[in-house]
């Protein structure tokens, strides 16, 4: 899946820098499914506060997953999410997204959550071919 770039924003990353702020905008039209679902997390961890919000919900169809992959998969993608929303993203799997927030209290939950047992605890048949 690849993101949709307007021949503007290519000319900036064939000049040299590149606005991120265009580059977000970017990801926002090309992956609406992933953008969505992350924007809704921040706003559930901003309401409910918490250590993190995630979501649990399988994808309804293989677009809306492959969005999810390409976004979270992408390093400069994560990256410029993180930035633009203001938290740290963590992924499972096919639809498992986490978002925390940037301070060091929610440090300890992430590790947990990123940890390879709990990746192991987060396993089902029934997400076995997701």
């Amino acid at each position: 899946m690849s993101l949709d770039v307007s021949p503007a924003l290519l000319e900036q990353a064939e000049r040299g820098e590149v606005d991120e702020a265009a580059f977000v905008d970017c990801v926002r039209t090309s992956l609406p499914y992933a953008w969505d679902m992350i924007s809704k997390l921040v706003a559930q961890l901003k309401v409910d506060g918490g250590e993190f919000a995630d979501n649990q919900t399988p994808p309804p169809d293989e677009q809306a997953r492959g969005q999810l992959l390409r976004a979270l998969a992408s390093d400069a993608i994560r990256g410029a999410l993180q930035r633009h929303f203001g938290v740290r993203l963590a992924f499972q799997n096919c639809h498992r997204v986490a978002v925390f927030p940037l301070s060091s209290d929610s440090d300890e939950r992430h590790a947990r959550f990123t940890s390879i047992r709990g990746q192991l605890l987060n396993q089902s048949p029934e997400l076995r071919d997701c």
